[in-house]
């Protein structure tokens, strides 16, 4: 299992380098903070200003391949979300940060600002585990792409930063996931205390850790430097797979039984998959990607019976299409999004998240608000 995300085809742009006004503007911060001794004070993690404390929750990703689609929604359910992290950037080196199309949209931006909706882009990284291991076990390279995060964070009003890291933990040698985690440990300690001598909000979204999966990720060291600690609850079964849930009750209660005891609780969030997959059953091809709104519009046309697993808390079911290929859909949906609220509750943790904004069945909002 991988909760390494599909994703269309990304469009590279050069991220504009920010004014050395700017620039210098974060070296002298850092430079007062860490010559007085302590800290800087930082974004608060939680609600945004002005929404009620028992009322934003949530956090959710923005997909710059539909933009407007996620805007929409952000925008609607702005009294629920403390954060929209927009999937924006993508670290190719470590001085190497390229913005997808429309990265650092100022209308989106002061859009969900008005709303009072922090904004934390995502980055993500395209080396592999063995690249990210030198690059972070180097001194000198690490220094160099923690300055190129910075440079992002401060091109624009953000608030704070993402790093979500999926490519790095993809290897079953022991030895190179312990030279990653390690090297991802010293990373986050630097990004997150430049960050914070910049009162901003320092986030790492990670896999769930449990059976052997998300080594990579030292939660407890996490939790002590990051102010939010997002795990991808989603894709135990993946698209390359065999057919099954994304996600289920038993797999939350024990990836978040883990969690609880090694992180802070208010600074847990768990997301939510807001999407499904669409199995050819039989082929060994890469299952298609579907939304839940297109899951369930799908399932409708081809006037297919709902089905809801209850031992994994989630929809499902199947079809042949016209070439007479049988299929197998899995995907959630807003009964399935309760259910699985209900296992976060029992465990104290209110932070919840969703990937992404635009693909979720709109009744899932109702449950976000129902659990807490």
């Amino acid at each position: 299992m991988t909760a390494t995300r599909a994703l269309p085809l990304p469009v590279p742009l050069r991220l504009p380098r920010p004014l050395p006004l700017r620039r210098a503007a974060v070296l002298a911060v850092a430079l007062l903070a860490a010559l007085a001794g302590t800290s800087a004070p930082h974004a608060d993690a939680g609600p945004a200003a002005g929404g009620r404390a028992d009322a934003r929750t949530t956090s959710a990703w923005l997909p710059y391949w539909d933009t407007e689609a996620g805007y929409a929604s952000a925008l609607a359910h702005a009294d629920q979300l403390h954060t929209v992290s927009p999937f924006w950037y993508t670290a190719s080196a470590a001085d190497a940060i390229a913005g997808e199309a429309g990265a650092g949209d100022e209308r989106i931006i002061d859009g969900l600002h008005g709303k009072g909706i922090r904004v934390v882009p995502t980055v993500v990284e395209t080396p592999g585990p063995a690249a990210m291991a030198e690059l972070m076990d180097d001194p000198a390279e690490r220094a160099t792409h923690v300055d190129a995060l910075m440079e992002v964070v401060t091109s624009r009003s953000y608030d704070g930063l993402d790093l979500d890291y999926e490519r790095m933990a993809e290897t079953g040698d022991a030895r190179l996931t312990e030279r990653v985690r390690e090297g991802y440990d010293r990373l986050t300690e630097e990004l997150c205390a430049r960050l914070h001598a910049l009162r901003k909000t320092c986030v790492v979204t990670v896999m769930p850790r449990l059976d052997g999966e998300g080594l990579a990720f030292d939660y407890a060291h996490l939790g002590k430097v990051a102010d939010r600690v997002r795990i991808m609850g989603y894709n135990l079964h993946n698209a390359l797979a065999d057919p099954g849930p994304l996600s289920s009750l038993d797999w939350y209660d024990r990836f978040i039984g883990y969690a609880v005891g090694v992180v802070p609780r208010e600074k847990l969030e768990v997301a939510l998959p807001a999407y499904g997959w669409n199995w050819t059953v039989g082929s060994k091809a890469r299952a298609g990607h579907v939304t839940s709104r297109e899951a369930e519009a799908l399932r409708e046309r081809v006037g297919a019976a709902y089905t809801y697993d209850t031992v994994s808390g989630t929809p499902h079911f199947g079809y042949t299409d016209a070439a007479g290929a049988a299929h197998e859909v899995w995907y959630q949906d807003a009964r399935g999004s309760k259910a699985h609220l209900a296992v976060l509750a029992r465990h104290g943790v209110r932070g919840s998240g969703l990937w992404a904004l635009g693909f979720e069945d709109p009744g899932v909002w109702t449950a976000l608000s129902a659990c807490f």
